[in-house]
Formats: C-alpha cells, structure tokens, sequence
C-alpha cells in the first residue's frame, strides 16, 4: 500500500513560483514568526485531533514538532492562550489552489500554458494559498493544475507563506488501461504526491460513470506499485463502487451515491470525501461569474442546485456507518478560498455531524487519508507544530472555527491576534 513521502520534503517539481510572488508574500509575514528554539504554549482548552478533549495544557513546541503536551503551569509561557481553545490545524484533503477569478471578475479559463504573466498568476496562487492558512487551515491536497508543484515547493523551503501543500497535478479522465496505467507513471515523475481520476462527469453533466471497473481497477493498480494515494472522483454510485472495488484510497463527491455504495466504501476501508455545501453555494453566489464557461451552463447550475439538497440525505446515510471514515475537504476554488471551515460548519448545523467528529474528519483522519497520520493532525509529542487556537470550543459550538486567533505551522507563528487573551 502507499506510504506518504514527507510533507516538508521539496520533491521533484518545475522550477519554484516566482521570485517576485515569494518576495511579496513573505513581507507579509508576522514579526519574530521564524521558529525559536523552545516556545511554550499555554493553552485553556486542548482538542488532541483524535476525540479527546484535553482541558488546560502546556504545550512545549521544539524546532517544528511538539515536545510535550501536558498540565504544568511551572513553565512560563510564550504564548498565554488561557482563555482559547487550542487544537491541531485545519487539514483540507481536497482544494484547487490555482483557481481564482480574473482582472475581469470572471473565473480564469486559460491554462497554464497561457499567455498571462507568469507573476500574475504566481500572485493570485500565493494569495489563495496565504488566505487559506490565515483561516486555521495549515495542510491542504490540491487537485489539478501543474503551479502547484512549485508553489508547493517554495512553501516547504519556507519563501512563501501557506498551508503544507500536497498535489495531484492535472486529473487523468480517459484511456485504455494501457494508457492510464502511463498516465499513472507521468505523474508520479513529474513529482505527484497523489493522482486524481475521473470515473465520472462532472455534476453538471449528470454525473454518470465514465471508466469501466478494468480500467478504474488499472489506474489505482499503478498508483499502488508507485506508492502513491489514487483520488478518485465519482458520483453516480456505480462509480463509486467501482472506486471502492479498485482499491483507491479515497472517493471524492458520491453526490448520487446510495445506501450499497457506502457500504462499498466502508467495506473496503476508502476514505470518503463528500462536499456538502461550501462549493455548490459558492459556484450558486458567484453564478455570473462562471456561466457560459465550459460546461456551467444554466442545465449545470439546476444540477448543482439540486445536487444541494440531495447531498443532505447522502451525507445523513453516511453518518449512520460509524466506521467509514469521513474527512473533511472542500472542493475550494475561486471565491472560497479561506472560508474552508465554512463545510465543516454546515455539515454540523445541517448535516447532522456531532461537532467533535467533525474536528476529527479536518485532523486526524484527514491526516490519516494523506498517509500522514504519524506527522500532522494529531496534537502530542512527536508530531508538526501545526496548531490554532480559537475563540470558544468547537467541540460543542463548531461555529467556533469561524474566530481563529492564533496559527502556527511547523514551529512558526503566522498569526497572532492573541491580545486580551492573556
């Protein structure tokens, strides 16, 4: 099976974001964020990311892991986070970090081999990145587009400022078993820490499957040679269940997923990433500015209106298999970046998911999706320095998540707005 390679490891990738983008964004960094040697935190509530509610804690921070978790006051601390709640960051397993909307308010349509300037598009990819991090979310996975390697990058050397990032680059949709298996290896050289596939259209387009079981079985046969995770986009339930059948790692969506194909997914021990709401209501908000572009259509928008509600009782059939493991992603582009925690929010207040099952989908199990369940989305010694406290407790308000105060990733503080909280 795969075996995550290191987040914070630079891997093979096309040359680093722009030196511009890099310069700008790092003057954006908060004074004295560099990580010290020893910083002590002191917290008034500690959520460790696997269920467990720790109340008051000291949490010793060296380099960029946790040395120590636990109640002594005797230490003085760096940070006096008395009055918050202090929980791992935010792990969002599914983004599209490059999306954004143009000079002319529209979605960017070109690809990457476009003729915008490379600054600009570094710029927009940067900002995406900077926001989301500011929100309290400090991993994300972004599925589609070749920046993302570099911006990766250029965040793990720590230039520019953002989530840790994993990649899929661009999807792989259509082929012979051959020609997925290749496109497979294309990826996984290029430097993919993950591939993502098609086994279905797109919600607008109704969804239906578009791979055979052979072929689906094939593609996620080729990223388990190579080690790597295979995401696989579905939504009619037959795809899902041909995900399921294939041994893929996670299944993106299941908008028209049924009672046999959850329990496909929870037999076969998948990940399951529904999105319930934030990117559905942001394309429905921000409809202009994506109408008439390929295929968001006014068909395409009824769709996604429709796929609105029926998600809620596809969602409501899934909390009740207590064993699949649900995890949180978003499907964030443009318009939603840095509103990540506004689906696990629904999910709670509509869905129905208790509040501290929620936390543990964006941490621990999220985590555990990525193959890095022994490096981040836990908060105990030995794991990243990635943590946020908020204003409240999330584990019975989750609206909490809404009032970060405080984040740290890998040792380093980004944000700190922490006053009166002393």
């Amino acid at each position: 099976m795969f075996r995550a390679r290191s987040a914070d490891r630079a891997l093979r990738a096309p040359a680093a974001v722009s030196g511009l983008a890099c310069l700008l964004l790092a003057l954006t960094l908060p004074t004295g964020a560099r990580a010290q040697s020893s910083i002590v935190i002191r917290a008034g509530q500690v959520l460790d990311g696997t269920g467990r509610a720790l109340g008051p804690s000291t949490i010793v921070i060296q380099g960029s892991s946790i040395a120590e978790v636990g109640a002594s006051a005797a230490l003085q601390p760096t940070y006096d986070l008395s009055g918050l709640t202090v929980m791992p960051g935010g792990i969002d397993t599914h983004v599209h970090i490059a999306s954004h909307f143009d000079a002319d308010g529209r979605v960017h349509r070109a690809r990457d081999d476009s003729p915008e300037s490379r600054e600009s598009l570094a710029l927009y990819v940067a900002e995406n990145a900077y926001v989301t991090l500011m929100s309290g979310v400090t991993t994300v996975q972004s599925m589609g587009a070749r920046i993302d390697g570099p911006v990766r990058d250029a965040i793990a050397r720590g230039v520019l400022p953002g989530p840790r990032l994993l990649t899929t680059y661009e999807w792989i949709t259509e082929g012979t078993e051959q020609q997925l298996r290749a496109a497979v290896r294309e990826r996984v050289s290029a430097g993919a820490d993950a591939v993502k596939i098609f086994a279905s259209l797109s919600i607008r387009e109704g969804g239906v499957p578009t791979l055979s079981q052979a072929q689906l079985s094939a593609a996620c046969d080729e990223a388990d040679r190579h080690g790597v995770r295979a995401i696989v986009h579905a939504h009619a339930a037959e795809a899902v269940m041909r995900a399921a059948r294939a041994g893929c790692t996670t299944v993106e969506h299941g908008g028209l997923a049924n009672g046999s194909a959850l329990d496909a997914m929870d037999g076969a021990g998948v990940f399951y990433d529904p999105h319930t709401s934030l990117v559905i209501q942001n394309y429905l908000d921000n409809k202009e500015r994506f109408l008439g572009i390929g295929n968001y259509t006014e068909e395409g928008f009824r769709q996604m209106e429709a796929l609105l509600f029926g998600m809620r009782e596809v969602f409501a059939l899934a909390l009740r298999r207590p064993t699949l493991r649900i995890v949180f992603g978003t499907d964030a582009l443009a318009g939603s970046h840095g509103r990540n925690w506004e689906e696990l929010i629904y999910r709670v207040e509509v869905g129905g998911q208790e509040p501290m099952a929620a936390v543990v989908s964006a941490t621990s199990v999220a985590a555990a999706s990525l193959g890095l369940d022994d490096e981040i989305g836990t908060l105990a010694p030995g794991f990243a320095a990635d943590l946020i406290a908020v204003e409240g407790n999330p584990a019975e308000d989750i609206t909490a998540l809404r009032r970060v105060v405080f984040v740290m990733k890998g040792g380093v503080v980004y944000r700190n707005e922490t006053r009166g909280h002393d």
